[in-house]
């Protein structure tokens, strides 16, 4: 009782996996939210429009899972090379040995989390830019040894015509149903960490990780948990969107697409668990609904991200609890 007490006030606030701070105004957005994604396949019949949904429901899984790491403090430019570590593992289960998708699957994310537990007690003990470095060594060494690799992961060239896994894969109203799934039962799992204790100790270390330490919080084992769990969630991302694309290769696991999930984290608001999926809904759709500006499409998108980095340092969700406040001083002025 008193360790619990020692960390809620070396974290000085509780940690923000509220809906914009349980206001029912978000609870009511968020059920909005989720019952568009529950229609979004019978309001939107067209392959595309499923397709850039299913991409949207899978980067929320990628980007909240980053976000657990970023929580304690670290911003990891390997987390895609982690996914690749789970896709291959399951892609090459599957295809050479036979195994059923869901064993093969769990083998996948779980092979990426040992990988993690190994590389875990070595890099987090790092902090900063030194981290950041590392973690960029790391993801580009797995990504050489994919292409290095020849004779298991197909090299450069990768691995073509993956079958599906499951019927439900063979429609895309099926994968997007069992992509939303998989999206839902990942992020309950980061609410259910950043809500509880755990998520409290994480904010902790986050502000002050040697005030935290004192106050009785075993930062690198914490530190460890977190990046395993992160490491394996965000393999469940890299395997669904392998068998989504049907083709896998090392270019889709490099720095450009940990840095993805870094941006949506940025965009969404680093800080709160609905910013990495906002920031992922933004990030995997406006590059698919710009294909018509082939020409403009990078200049577009480039602003876009400057503008919204540039004047909403905490977030999409930043800004709006921002409105909100403001909202509620000018109501109690008026009121007073």
């Amino acid at each position: 009782m008193a360790n619990q007490n020692n960390v809620s006030s070396v974290a000085g606030h509780p940690t923000k996996v509220a809906l914009l701070g349980y206001s029912p105004w978000a609870w009511l957005g968020a059920i909005a939210a989720m019952s568009l994604l529950l229609v979004w396949p019978l309001v939107f019949s067209n392959k595309f429009y499923i397709t850039i949904g299913t991409m949207v429901v899978l980067s929320a899984i990628g980007a909240t899972s980053l976000n657990l790491i970023i929580r304690t403090g670290h911003v990891s430019l390997a987390h895609a090379a982690f996914m690749g570590v789970a896709a291959y593992t399951c892609v090459l289960l599957q295809l050479r040995l036979g195994a059923p998708f869901w064993l093969a699957m769990v083998a996948g994310c779980l092979a990426s989390g040992l990988l993690a537990l190994i590389l875990g007690p070595i890099v987090l003990r790092l902090t900063g830019k030194y981290f950041v470095l590392v973690t960029f060594l790391v993801g580009e060494i797995i990504r050489m040894i994919f292409v290095e690799w020849q004779s298991l992961t197909g090299g450069s060239n990768g691995i073509q015509n993956i079958p599906p896994g499951l019927d439900l894969m063979k429609t895309p109203t099926g994968f997007y149903y069992l992509a939303l799934g998989a999206a839902v039962l990942c992020v309950g799992i980061v609410w259910r960490i950043l809500s509880s204790e755990i998520g409290r100790a994480m904010d902790a270390v986050r502000e002050a990780e040697k005030l935290a330490a004192s106050g009785g919080v075993p930062v690198i084992q914490l530190k460890i948990m977190i990046f395993v769990i992160a490491c394996t969630l965000v393999g469940v991302y890299g395997i669904l969107q392998t068998y989504l694309v049907q083709y896998i290769d090392p270019s889709a696991f490099n720095m450009e697409a940990s840095l993805n999930l870094v941006v949506m984290n940025v965009l969404g608001g680093m800080y709160y668990l609905l910013g990495p999926v906002l920031g992922s809904t933004f990030l995997s759709a406006l590059p698919e609904l710009l294909r018509g500006y082939v020409e403009l499409q990078r200049v577009i998108f480039g602003v876009i991200l400057i503008v919204v980095m540039a004047a909403l340092p905490g977030g999409i969700i930043g800004a709006l609890g921002a409105l909100r406040r403001l909202y509620q001083q000018a109501t109690s002025g008026k009121t007073t």
